[in-house]
């Protein structure tokens, strides 16, 4: 019997949307995140789940909030699910963090999972509280459907951990829509199968070009 992971990205926040490092910053959903995790409520409303948590910052609380008020279930924080934190680029744009730190934004662009900006977290860091929290979750629901909500670079470290990927290139290939829904089955807590990734079918019924998201490979990919 396999344990089914609902993986979700917060909903959208006014900093993601200017293009700014926002990772331990303690910020709101804008308007459009609270549509789209309204929109995903709806969708899974019907869908038994068993279990919901969240990481405790406020914008993955209240997407968790929303998703799980049809089923009356509260939500669980667990704090090794925050995001990657930037440190000193913490808020800054893509440009600004360029102009001031080139170098250090240079090393970080060519490996993000082993280097970390100043004051900040590496993805090898994130990696290492994330992973073991999740096969907690696996552990403690087996045979039952469980709803996690995190962050874009936390999720796509953990998804790219459990399918094998390099991860030094997590940022440039593997992408997380604001309120997306992944699925992951699990036979046990270390093998998983990807069942769904970054779907945003209950707002937006077209597939969506990939955007910049901090990522200076894509962009060039893209010219």
């Amino acid at each position: 019997m396999s344990t089914r992971i609902l993986l979700v990205r917060h909903g959208a926040t006014q900093l993601a949307a200017e293009d700014r490092f926002a990772g331990s910053s303690d910020i709101p959903l804008s308007d459009i995140g609270e549509m789209q995790a309204t929109r995903l409520s709806a969708r899974l409303a019907e869908r038994p789940i068993n279990a919901f948590y969240a990481s405790p910052m406020i914008r993955t609380m209240r997407t968790a909030s929303i998703i799980a008020q049809p089923h009356n279930l509260p939500v669980q924080t667990v704090d090794a699910l925050r995001e990657i934190s930037h440190g000193h680029w913490e808020q800054m744009s893509r440009a600004e963090v360029e102009a001031r730190f080139p170098d250090e934004y240079r090393t970080w662009e060519q490996d993000p999972f082993t280097f970390a900006p100043l004051e900040g977290e590496s993805g090898v860091s994130v990696l290492a509280r994330a992973l073991p929290a999740l096969r907690s979750i696996v552990a403690q629901h087996e045979g039952q459907t469980v709803l996690i909500v995190s962050h874009k670079a936390t999720i796509r470290l953990l998804l790219g951990s459990l399918l094998g990927f390099d991860l030094r290139g997590y940022r440039d290939r593997l992408d997380q829509s604001p309120c997306s829904l992944n699925v992951l089955d699990f036979k046990d807590t270390t093998r998983a199968r990807l069942m769904l990734f970054n779907d945003v079918s209950h707002y937006d019924n077209h597939p969506q070009p990939t955007q910049a998201a901090l990522s200076k490979w894509w962009d060039a990919c893209r010219t």
